[in-house]
């Protein structure tokens, strides 16, 4: 075929182009991805006629599933029975185990030696040194709070160990951001592991440590560093890559070497993403650390675990408030800080810190000659009973009470009748082969067959892992979960898009469920419908809510306002600019509401288990409870794989034009 090119303006004469018949590629590339979700279609149309002739119905094949239980088993008393002789573990992780435990207490011993008033003084001066005022008095009524409560040494005991996993977490994330941010090879080596770190719900890092250093502090100190270390990892990474290409290149110019170019030009220009990398790192440690109490952490977080067990609301809240005010502080003061970076004066910033730490000593000391360090027994509130007199009350009228509309259990049961169980049963009726090929179809039209492969496999090992029907009736809860968070988010994320004022007033309650740890979930949800897998998808919706709602309104407040306006000059309705123009223009940040809330969901139905919401949850629960590790490891997998698989159907893929292939 000839094509001839348009005529060119006046002036030297332009030679006709001739194309040979083998230069038609792009055209044919360009029709094969614009019918591409039709190939897609009727290819899963024939597989599904083919699966349906050979492969039939029925639940995972029995020959295609491998009992690890045998394995685990070995390999769980090997461990056990030379943990305390083979040189691997006296020589190495001994030494870690020995290490975690000394910082550990020693920074318990430094925070018992200040005192509940130099804690709280230093809390105070520390907000006021980096953050100002207002959080300053914040800080200070959140430590009084925790005092007030009678929870002041279980907070200590969880500070300790937050201060020693995020230092850890920080250190350890540095170093492979700045490995990742200095070298192409190692920043694509290590995204596909971050990336899978990052979806892994938090449960399923406790199994390994476990594993190897038992139950104690050391197993859930590096369990938490594991599960915060990512984002500072992924966010150093970024800060590096992402620096003033002009500013390095004129370091360069200079003569400046290597290191010098990075101390004095990349960490420099990195300053705001490396303390926001340790924001992320403090909030993802706290939340980590309230869940390690499975595993013996101790403080604010084995307190609600023991209340949780015996459905003991009051102490739950008791000990949930402090969590929760902890988790404000320092999210607050650690994000001021970064925004006042740059801003500050330098002037005399030497002299307010030597004054900060004297008056924090000079506290101490008082506290320490007037024989004051431990919180005074007579300041103490004790909420339990009159919470738990509430949650009595509500059990009367809410649980069961409210004329017409039923209460809460009604609700929960109802939920349960006629979403959760046809749901879950539907899945665990499909043939497993057309479970993969919808998982396979899925990823395919959101991503790349990289991506369909990935998903498929991930599915594949949940059933040859001897966990098919767990994993289907967890999936099931995932997923009427995140329809009835997509469905409130979304609602709520427009509304505060297109209303000013009704953003502010959410943005609030926002940032106060999105500071929270995940097991504070499991406290009201009990309250209100006991337990069930109704109230683990429940928390899992309030606690995926906020991301969803946030990602929703940055996307729509995004939208071009060019577009809105040519809209609106066309005559069309509020309703036609939301469904024809700004949601269409949001499809990328709305399919990123849906992942993150797909993984947020999947977070905390798994800790439902804690709370009756069976499935893998459950059997990871007892395999730590009962020191059974092959059927918590194996949970734990299934788990990792579900969470795999979610995320990679869920979050899109950028696919390159084929039409400019080769450009």
């Amino acid at each position: 075929m000839t094509t001839t090119a348009p005529p060119a303006p006046p002036g030297p004469t332009t030679p006709t182009t001739t194309t040979s018949p083998t230069d038609d590629g792009p055209g044919v590339l360009r029709t094969l991805a614009h019918h591409r979700g039709r190939l897609i279609g009727v290819c899963a149309a024939l597989a599904l006629v083919l699966g349906c002739v050979l492969l039939g119905a029925g639940n995972w094949p029995a020959a295609l599933t491998v009992d690890l239980s045998g394995p685990l088993e070995r390999i769980s008393d090997w461990i056990i029975d030379n943990r305390d002789s083979h040189p691997f573990f006296l020589y190495f992780l001994g030494h870690i185990s020995n290490v975690v435990v000394l910082s550990v207490r020693a920074v318990y011993l430094v925070l018992l030696a200040l005192g509940w008033a130099g804690v709280t003084a230093a809390a105070g001066l520390l907000a006021w040194r980096v953050a100002g005022v207002r959080l300053a008095l914040t800080s200070l009524a959140a430590f009084s709070v925790c005092g007030l409560l009678g929870m002041w040494v279980p907070t200590m005991q969880t500070l300790a160990l937050m201060v020693v996993a995020v230092a850890a977490s920080v250190l350890f994330g540095g170093l492979l951001g700045l490995a990742a941010g200095l070298s192409d090879r190692m920043h694509r080596i290590l995204r596909p592991v971050l990336d899978t770190m990052q979806v892994l719900p938090a449960f399923a890092y406790l199994l390994p440590v476990v594993l190897v250093f038992g139950i104690g502090v050391p197993a859930a100190v590096l369990a938490t560093v594991v599960y915060a270390a990512p984002p500072m990892a992924r966010l150093t990474a970024l800060g590096l890559r992402d620096a003033d290409a002009g500013v390095v290149e004129a370091a360069t110019s200079l003569g400046a070497t290597g290191r010098q170019q990075l101390l004095t030009a990349r960490l420099p220009l990195a300053r705001k993403e490396l303390l926001l990398g340790v924001n992320q790192s403090i909030m993802m440690a706290l939340g980590m650390a309230v869940i390690a109490s499975v595993i013996g952490a101790g403080g604010l977080g084995d307190r609600v675990y023991q209340a949780l067990a015996s459905v003991d609301v009051g102490a739950a809240l008791a000990a949930g408030v402090p969590i929760v005010l902890l988790a404000i502080t320092l999210d607050r003061v650690t994000a001021a800080a970064g925004e006042r970076i740059g801003r500050a004066p330098a002037d005399r910033s030497g002299l307010r810190w030597a004054v900060a730490a004297a008056v924090t000593l000079a506290v101490a000391v008082a506290a320490r000659l007037l024989d004051r360090l431990s919180w005074p027994d007579a300041w103490t509130v004790d909420i339990t009973g009159p919470v738990n007199g509430a949650v009595d009350w509500m059990t009367a009228h809410l649980y069961s009470g409210v004329p017409l509309v039923g209460g809460t259990a009604d609700w929960a049961g109802h939920f349960t009748t006629w979403v959760l169980g046809p749901l879950r049963d539907g899945l665990q009726w499909l043939p497993w082969w057309t479970v993969l090929l919808t998982v396979g179809v899925l990823a395919l039209l959101i991503g790349t067959w990289r991506t369909a492969a990935t998903a498929v496999l991930a599915m594949a090992a949940i059933g040859v892992l001897g966990v098919w029907d767990p994993a289907l009736d967890t999936l099931s809860q995932v997923l009427a979960a995140v329809a009835v968070t997509l469905l409130i988010g979304f609602a709520l994320g427009v509304a505060a898009a297109r209303s000013s004022r009704l953003g502010r007033a959410l943005r609030p309650v926002l940032d106060v469920f999105q500071t929270m740890p995940q097991f504070v979930y499991l406290i009201p949800v009990v309250a209100l419908f006991g337990v069930g897998r109704a109230p683990a998808a429940a928390a899992a919706v309030v606690y995926a809510l906020p991301a969803v709602v946030r990602i929703t309104a940055q996307g729509v407040r995004a939208v071009d306002p060019g577009a809105l306006e040519s809209a609106r000059s066309m005559g069309a309705t509020g309703r036609q600019q939301l469904f024809q123009v700004q949601l269409p223009l949001a499809r990328p940040a709305l399919l990123l509401a849906v992942n993150q809330g797909v993984v947020l969901v999947l977070a905390v139905v798994v800790i439902g288990g804690l709370v009756g919401g069976g499935a893998l949850g459950y059997d990871a629960v007892f395999g730590l409870a009962q020191g059974d590790l092959a059927t918590g490891l194996v949970a734990g997998a299934a788990i990792v794989c579900l969470g795999l698989m979610l995320d990679r159907v869920t979050q899109p893929t950028g696919r390159r034009d084929p039409a400019r292939k080769g450009a």
